[in-house]
């Protein structure tokens, strides 16, 4: 008797209103959980939007304008290394060709300026970069006039300070000028030093 006592109490009592054993609930929130692990994420993929290549060489070709008018500077650089003239030699045809048209530098400056910076009809990428290019232009003539006020003579501590200088801005004019080529042939955006954000604001 007490045997059977016993195994009353094991056996799970069934509910009148939910005569189903547990076991089927139990079963069906496993099904659930499968199907939720078996869905598949959405994905998303982004569209490109490539930069057209008349872009591409408007930009590339901005950037020009200041590395010739910075090629005075390096002047001292190539009387100490004369191997480094053969590195610009490819280019010399085409400076002959800037700096036999008479005015060339002030042509070419508010054509960029006012052709393609000021002109709506460029995308936001050209004039930027236009932008810079024309920004980096003017400040390579401040020293230009800061030899001209200081004249520091060709001789001296004041004659190695400019010798340095130059050299510095001419350094700097060639970095830019391959950044911002390479840059803008691969259609990204150059954020040159010293000059990005001043080109933004003008925007």
């Amino acid at each position: 008797m007490a045997s059977l006592c016993y195994s009353l109490l094991l056996t799970p009592k069934l509910s009148p209103l939910n005569p189903k054993p547990l076991s089927n609930l139990t079963f069906r929130n496993q099904t659930k959980s499968n199907v939720r692990l078996q869905r598949r994420p959405t994905i998303t993929r982004m569209s490109l939007n490539p930069t057209p290549a008349t872009e591409r060489l408007i930009s590339a070709a901005a950037y020009t304008l200041p590395f010739f008018n910075s090629l005075q500077y390096g002047r001292y650089l190539f009387i100490q290394y004369p191997q480094l003239g053969t590195l610009f030699d490819p280019l010399l045809p085409l400076l002959s060709l800037y700096k036999s048209v008479p005015y060339a530098s002030f042509v070419a400056f508010f054509a960029l300026y006012l052709g393609v910076v000021r002109n709506p009809s460029f995308s936001h990428y050209v004039r930027f970069n236009s932008m810079q290019a024309v920004t980096l232009d003017v400040l390579l003539v401040v020293p230009l006039l800061l030899t001209r006020i200081l004249n520091p003579g060709r001789a001296g501590l004041g004659h190695r300070l400019m010798v340095w200088g130059h050299t510095g801005v001419f350094v700097f004019s060639c970095l830019c000028f391959v950044y911002g080529v390479v840059s803008s042939i691969l259609g990204r955006t150059p954020y040159l030093p010293f000059v990005a954000d001043a080109a933004g604001r003008q925007i």
